[in-house]
C-alpha cells in the first residue's frame, strides 16, 4: 500500500522511517535530548527512539501520518500500546546496563501532508 507524501507516492514504512528521521532529529535540536538507540527490537516488541534527557530514559514512539482523516497520530498510541512500551523500557534499561533509572514515555507525531511544511508534536509524558 502507497501514501501519497509531498506529490509523489512512499510505500508506509518508508513514511514510518521518514517519519522517524524528523522525529529524532526534533527530539535532538529542540529538545535536547542524546539518542541512545533507534528501532530497538526484541521478542517483546519495538521501541522506535531510546534518548536520555536530564539524566531520565526516554522512550519516545512516533506515529507518522500524511492527514488528519483517521484522527491524530497521537490517537493510534492506545493504552494498550502505552503498557507495551514501560515494558520494553524496562527489558531496553536491563539489556544496556541502565537498571533502575528513571525512565518516561513519550510520544511524537509527526504530519507530512502532501503539501505544504511538515508538523511535528512532542508529547512527553504519557506514560
Amino acid at each position: 500500500m502507497a501514501t501519497s507524501v509531498r506529490g509523489r507516492s512512499e510505500p508506509r514504512n518508508a513514511l514510518g522511517r521518514r517519519g522517524e528521521e524528523l522525529a529524532a532529529a526534533h527530539l535532538r535540536r529542540n529538545a535536547g535530548m542524546r539518542l541512545l538507540a533507534r528501532n530497538w527490537r526484541c521478542a517483546a516488541g519495538e521501541i522506535d527512539i531510546v534518548a536520555r534527557a536530564a539524566g531520565v530514559l526516554v522512550i519516545a514512539e512516533v506515529k507518522t501520518r500524511t492527514s488528519l482523516r483517521f484522527g491524530s497520530p497521537l490517537e493510534a498510541v492506545t493504552p494498550e500500546k502505552r503498557r507495551r512500551l514501560r515494558r520494553l523500557a524496562r527489558l531496553w534499561a536491563i539489556q544496556n546496563g541502565a537498571g533502575e533509572a528513571r525512565a518516561r514515555i513519550d510520544t511524537v507525531a509527526v504530519l507530512v501532508p502532501p503539501h505544504g511544511p511538515c508538523l511535528i508534536k512532542h508529547q512527553p509524558g504519557v506514560a
